[in-house]
């Protein structure tokens, strides 16, 4: 049976017909029509980079104290503890309301990157109910690192990757964490499964000057080639950050087709630079990096971070993740063209009034469609509590 539903015409007089997922060029005549006179129709933007766990963050996350005096310190003190200190309950509660809260600012898609070591198993079927109750699309990985309890963590954080059951919303990735974190057995592993399940690998790169001094100390030029050397970069492969990468480490990565995610507001909170030479690559998509996913406001700031370090090729990195997701699901185009994904927002003046994603209505008069974001957020609030009291015993 034939899913369709016509968005439009909106004030420009567009009008966008989706059939079966997919924007098509002719509407269906009996397919649901959602009518916009005063709203215009754009496509929904994506998130290449966050972290789902993060979003009980900003419901009074206790401070570290002494502050963290540089980037290694903000992850024990700060991030660190509080994955270890992840349960189901706190997940689920942070993951939905992320996912919510991502939704109504018209963010269609979210490329994720898990961390929970004391909850690996099963973790990551709770980030896929999620998304799949609230109706985001969302491509998920658990970072495997050894940085808690050695290897068997990192093995089953890799067996976690594999469970993912892909359906039209979810596609499954390898994850590390990162190249200071794991051995090279673990890299070699992951890039294994990589090919074995037949997708790509996500995982940060460069996003501080220490991942790039324990690489050389390993060995290798750099995190980038010690990956590229232990076969752990399939074509597609999600490199977050990239701050510290060379000029022509960029272009490798670009001749490896390789993905680059460029992540502003956080590089700029946790003070580890500008990424200037990403604009050697013509994949750099945008990702938050476990901030709110309003990609308006990640844009926002991208712009500004970009002329004040006179980077003049960051305008079209909001863009390049359509492109992405288009590489990772399959579809023919981009944007609001024939054979993109049917993932449609409209805003009318500035507010995000209807969502629609793969061809389903998410987001109707300003509102969730499956659930009440109030109520999303009074359970986040409830658990972000109890999380903040475990994080006191990690």
């Amino acid at each position: 049976m034939t899913r369709s539903i016509t968005i439009g015409p909106d004030r420009t007089g567009r009008t966008v017909a989706i059939v079966d997922g997919v924007i098509a060029e002719a509407a269906d005549p009996m397919a649901p029509v959602i009518a916009c006179p005063e709203g215009e129709i754009a496509p929904g933007a994506v998130c290449a980079h966050t972290h789902l766990y993060s979003g009980l963050a900003p419901y009074g996350m206790p401070t570290a104290e002494p502050a963290p005096a540089n980037f290694i310190e903000i992850l024990e003190k700060v991030w660190w503890r509080l994955d270890r200190a992840l349960d189901a309950d706190a997940l689920r509660a942070s993951a939905r309301d992320y996912i919510a809260k991502a939704l109504l600012s018209g963010t269609t898609s979210l490329i994720d990157h898990h961390e929970s070591p004391h909850f690996i198993r099963g973790s990551l079927q709770v980030l896929a109910d999620a998304a799949k109750d609230l109706g985001v699309r969302a491509l998920l990985t658990f970072g495997a690192t050894e940085r808690n309890f050695g290897r068997a963590e990192a093995e089953a954080g890799l067996v976690e990757c594999g469970n993912v059951e892909e359906t039209p919303l979810i596609r499954r990735l390898v994850g590390l964490h990162a190249s200071f974190t794991v051995s090279d057995d673990t890299i070699r592993a992951a890039g294994e499964l990589c090919h074995s399940l037949d997708t790509v690998m996500h995982v940060h790169v460069a996003e501080a000057v220490d991942d790039v001094e324990d690489a050389r100390a390993r060995g290798y030029a750099g995190p980038l080639e010690r990956l590229i050397a232990l076969d752990a970069l399939p074509t597609g492969s999600i490199l977050a950050h990239g701050v510290h990468l060379t000029a022509e480490e960029v272009r490798k990565a670009d001749r490896l087709g390789c993905w680059l995610v460029q992540n502003p507001r956080s590089n700029e909170g946790n003070r580890v630079g500008y990424p200037t030479t990403l604009r050697h690559s013509e994949k750099v998509a945008l990702g938050c990096d476990g901030w709110n996913a309003d990609m308006a406001i990640e844009k926002a700031a991208l712009l500004r971070l970009a002329t004040a370090n006179g980077d003049d090729r960051a305008a079209a990195r909001l863009d390049a993740g359509q492109r992405l997701i288009s590489q990772r699901f399959g579809f023919s185009a981009i944007g609001l063209a024939p054979g993109a994904a049917g993932d449609v927002v409209v805003r009318q003046n500035g507010r995000v009034t209807t969502v629609a994603v793969d061809g389903r209505l998410v987001v109707s008069d300003g509102c969730l469609v499956s659930a009440d974001a109030g109520e999303i957020e009074t359970v986040a609030r409830t658990q972000a509590a109890r999380l903040w009291q475990r994080m006191e015993a990690f």
